[in-house]
């Protein structure tokens, strides 16, 4: 029987894996990964690592001979969260080269700190970028006020960049309208356009999780069962319809003159990376925020249990 991992291609998605790990990496575990599940990148961010370093021996060597220099916990923490980003990228780089360069990314994230910090932000990116130095990196800036137009100076300059942390569709039209504009710039300056790449990351069932809330809090007062069965019918149902129109957008802003300027620069779409996919409430399907967003032209990160389940059970 075929993996559905590897169908997902069939479609026009890409999985990428949302986790890592040292011993993912020298154990072979990733490569498996690619070889047999169609693995085509590699998201990670703060609380993803301190997981791994806190709940695992793969770090312990290393910690102990970083202890000995003069560093802080925070530059041992960066120092460990790069050679895994390194390692990771040289492990996907076959996949860069086969997908022209459209997939085999391993995403690094800038410090939470600096979330308000539009300066500061492009400060850290640049600098990860530089000492990553791994044309397969994504440096991860949050879709806030302040990161949002981080994200079109660093598209400008010809980084790839990961945009996190989206929950509106209206959010979504600023992060992709940061892309074209930066795209825009950097073709004012004779750059490199097809070496640019970015995503949109969408966050999916946290959206349900506080929706659902709401509703079961509106149940409890309901009296009609009328009314009870239109909330009842809304539960696990708002964020994958949230992502939708999110994608029709996506659609419209391609069809568009302007980004057909672009394209014919030879500019690649920022696809929209559905992240968050885990299903939080037992009750619905484990593969649900997989199943019901196949699209062509995006991506969907997927947790170690929500991969698993997909591989197992799940219907392309």
């Amino acid at each position: 029987m075929a993996n559905p991992l590897v169908e997902l291609r069939k479609y026009g998605q890409s999985p990428w894996y949302d986790n890592i790990q040292r011993s993912l990496i020298t154990s072979g575990m990733l490569q498996k990964m690619i070889d047999n599940d169609g693995l085509m990148g590699i998201t990670s961010n703060p609380a993803i690592f301190e997981k791994a370093i806190t709940g695992s021996a793969d770090y312990d060597e290393a910690i102990e001979k970083l202890s000995h220099e003069d560093l802080t916990a925070l530059e041992i923490y960066e120092s460990l969260a790069i050679e895994d980003i390194q390692m990771a990228a040289d492990v996907m780089q076959p996949v860069y080269r086969r997908s022209g360069g459209r997939d085999g990314f391993v995403s690094l994230e800038v410090s939470p700190l600096l979330a308000d910090d539009t300066d500061g932000t492009i400060v850290e990116a640049k600098r990860l970028w530089e000492e990553v130095y791994r044309e397969n990196v994504m440096i991860k800036v949050p879709a806030t006020e302040a990161g949002i137009p981080a994200v079109q100076t660093l598209i400008a300059e010809g980084m790839n960049v990961n945009v996190t942390l989206m929950f509106a569709q209206s959010v979504y039209e600023a992060v992709a309208e940061a892309y074209i504009s930066g795209l825009e710039a950097l073709a004012d300056k004779n750059g490199d356009l097809g070496r640019v790449n970015s995503v949109a990351s969408f966050f999916i069932s946290r959206i349900d999780t506080l929706v659902d809330e709401k509703l079961d809090e509106k149940l409890t007062t309901a009296e009609r069962p009328r009314e009870r069965t239109e909330l009842q019918s809304l539960k696990g149902s708002v964020a994958i319809a949230n992502a939708k129109l999110t994608y029709q957008t996506y659609k419209e802003i391609i069809a568009g003159d302007r980004w057909k300027k672009l394209a014919a620069q030879g500019a690649k779409t920022q696809r929209l990376l559905w992240a968050s996919t885990s299903t939080k409430n037992p009750e619905y399907s484990d593969v649900m925020y997989v199943q019901e967003l196949i699209g062509a032209d995006t991506v969907n990160t997927l947790p170690q249990a929500t991969m698993d389940a997909f591989r197992d059970h799940g219907r392309t």
